[in-house]
């Protein structure tokens, strides 16, 4: 019998900035953690290791940057790839989850907030990372 998921942590992939959420099954919470910078997609793995070891996720959540109409956009594929070096690295557990709009809805949620709509001096990243792990704790829980 699989055991079930307690501790997850979220990416919302891009090729310069990475969004970090954690969240909690048994609660049906999820927190914005931090955004990592990256260059053409790619963190330094070191700082997601360390984030692995201290949180200790049994699951990892990546978005899927789908096309309004469901199908693949050009930033899927390099979600995908995230997500299966995400595996590779780390041992864990990895499944994507559509995450159309949720960059958007970060934004109106960091608007609604208060914050100003600077997103170079204040990134959405992990909010949307949020937002994304939202989905699946409503979809998985």
């Amino acid at each position: 019998m699989k055991k079930p998921h307690s501790t997850v942590m979220a990416f919302d992939f891009g090729l310069r900035q990475i969004g970090v959420a954690t969240g909690n099954c048994l609660l049906g919470t999820a927190t914005a953690l931090m955004t990592l910078k990256a260059k053409d997609g790619s963190p330094d793995w070191r700082v997601v290791e360390n984030l692995v070891a201290e949180w200790r996720p049994d699951l990892l959540v990546v978005g899927d940057p789908l096309n309004m109409d469901g199908s693949a956009s050009d930033l899927s594929a390099l979600a995908a790839k995230f997500a299966r070096r995400l595996h590779g690295r780390l041992g864990l557990e990895v499944v994507m989850v559509d995450e159309r709009l949720s960059s958007f809805e970060a934004k109106q949620e960091s608007r609604e907030r208060g914050h100003r709509g600077d997103y170079k001096r204040s990134p959405v990243d992990a909010l949307a990372a949020e937002l994304i792990l939202r989905t699946w704790l409503a979809e998985n829980t």
